[in-house]
């Protein structure tokens, strides 16, 4: 029997009824908040207008906006998509229905005094998945019990599937508007999101096997074998060149996504892959050692918790660190949702604790304010890596709104060698992510002032300022083309991250720091 390699160009992308998987799309509560606030909302107006949302959709200023990105000629799948949802997603729609009327009853009720009447009338689909509590100024809130939600029946494993296609077919569109419809070149699996034979086909790129052993563990559609068939090729990949002895080696990827490996420990910070071979201008998958030691998530937005990423490395992950954090509608545990998706190690980073993860490698949790439109959202951290004595800071997305938190913070950990931080200061609205968890739409006002703003150059250089840091690259502005699903497309010239980045870089070589803003590929060897 031949064994054949998996294409490196072939995508394993996860969908929940066709709309591309991230997190809030498998935490139950979010997940039903999203269907009825956004696929819903959204699929009933392009069956309304489709020929609105495709006009709306040639235009680049309006391409994360609530448009379906599809041609109108397609108006009757979406259709049939609507009465699907409404057919297999009817859990989730009650669920919404039980979370309001929850809601509802903490409004009235809950005045101050014991709340042990009200758990007996706790709507039937969230009764014994909430811990009903007061905060100290008697403000009722709800805690979910995520583990036993992940567990119950609102976690549906029969609406998950993948799409595989090549990376040069990839047609999708922005995630939070548009669904991946079928498509010519695109095998569709009706797999669950932790089936191992999910791994075992991912494990195919670096190792060879029987591709009709696989085509029986991933249950292709008949109809789609021969198209599966050219997804394998009998050519090895090539090997990743090995890491200088007693070297550090650091690979931009893209976007947040960074590789630090020593010649005996590997960690992956934030990743969001590309496919393919590499090539002069970008790292790919193939890139990858054989085992990533180590993953580090710095918090649950989907450009940097890629679920499609996250999958195809779950079968090479050794452990994954999350911020702790969880138990409430707008802030999902990260460990429950990794552990239902079949990893095996996930451990909660705590704050200000250094974690060994290898020989002379050290990891360590730091706060992270900003970036998440002042909700209480509590799984995340700026992280610290040490590898061989060198200091590495990922400051992500984190806006330095209180310099005073960070100059405490230095006064604990010292200075950092190299900093990576993200300067999207003009993010999206409040509403942009969080509007469907939200009872009522935030007023104009607030919805605008309150965004998912990184830092601005001069709150960056605070922090090269304060922690010595010798060398800063700017990153995490979704400018490679492979984040435009995820993103809705880059940042022009004139764009205001764009202009802060290169003031930034500017300022800091002006004062004798190397700079630059991260675009496809980076390497460093420390």
């Amino acid at each position: 029997m031949e064994r054949l390699y998996l294409r490196q160009d072939i995508i394993a992308q996860p969908l929940v009824l066709r709309w591309q998987a991230w997190p809030q799309l498998l935490f139950p509560p979010t997940a039903a908040l999203n269907v009825v606030g956004r696929h819903l909302k959204i699929m009933r107006s392009f069956v309304q207008a489709p020929q609105a949302h495709e006009a709306a959709c040639r235009n680049p200023a309006l391409r994360s906006g609530p448009f379906l990105d599809a041609p109108a000629a397609r108006k009757e799948e979406i259709r049939a998509l609507i009465e699907e949802t409404e057919r297999r997603q009817r859990g989730l729609l009650e669920l919404t229905q039980a979370m309001a009327a929850l809601d509802k009853l903490l409004l009235d009720e809950a005045r101050g005094r014991s709340l042990e009447p009200l758990y007996a009338r706790v709507p039937e689909q969230l009764r014994g998945y909430v811990e009903l509590v007061y905060d100290t100024r008697n403000r009722p809130s709800v805690r979910f019990l995520e583990p036993l939600l992940y567990r119950g029946p609102a976690y549906d494993t029969s609406v998950q599937g993948f799409a595989l296609f090549p990376e040069a077919k990839d047609a999708r569109r922005f995630m939070l508007s548009t669904p991946l419809l079928p498509q010519e070149g695109q095998v569709e699996l009706a797999l669950p999101f932790d089936a191992p034979a999910i791994d075992a086909l991912v494990r195919m790129k670096d190792e060879p096997g029987s591709r009709e052993e696989l085509e029986e563990r991933l249950r292709v559609p008949a109809h789609q074998r021969e198209l599966f068939r050219t997804f394998f090729t009998p050519e090895a990949p090539p090997k990743p060149d090995p890491v200088p002895a007693g070297r550090v080696r650091v690979r931009y990827f893209g976007h947040a996504c960074i590789l630090v490996e020593t010649g005996e420990t590997s960690v992956l910070v934030d990743p969001v892959l590309r496919h393919g071979a590499p090539g002069e201008d970008s790292f790919t998958f193939s890139s990858l050692p054989a085992r990533v030691d180590h993953v580090v998530l710095t918090h649950a937005h989907s450009d940097h918790t890629a679920l499609e990423t996250l999958i195809a490395l779950r079968g090479r992950t050794g452990t994954v660190h999350v911020p702790p954090g969880g138990g409430s509608l707008q802030d999902p545990g990260l460990k429950p949702m990794l552990e239902r998706l079949g990893f095996r190690d996930v451990r909660e980073l705590g704050m200000l604790s250094p974690q060994q993860l290898g020989p002379g490698v050290t990891l360590t949790g730091l706060p992270f304010l900003g970036e998440h439109s002042d909700l209480d959202i509590r799984a995340k951290h700026v992280v610290l890596l040490e590898a061989l004595g060198h200091r590495m800071m990922f400051a992500t997305d984190a806006r330095n709104v209180e310099p005073r938190m960070f100059e405490h913070v230095h006064r604990l950990i010292g200075d950092v060698r190299t900093l990576f931080v993200g300067l999207e200061c003009e993010g999206a609205p409040l509403s942009w992510l969080y509007g469907p968890l939200m009872p009522e739409a935030p007023e104009r006002t607030a919805d605008q002032g309150r965004r998912l703003n990184g830092s601005t150059s001069d709150m960056a250089m605070q922090l090269v300022r304060l922690f010595g840091v010798k060398e800063a690259f700017v990153y995490a502005l979704g400018l490679e083309p492979w984040l435009t699903p995820v993103t809705g497309g880059a940042h022009g010239e004139h764009s205001l991250p764009v202009v802060e980045t290169r003031r930034f870089v500017e300022t800091c070589r002006a004062e004798g720091i190397p700079s630059e803003r991260l675009f496809l590929s980076k390497e460093i060897v420390l």
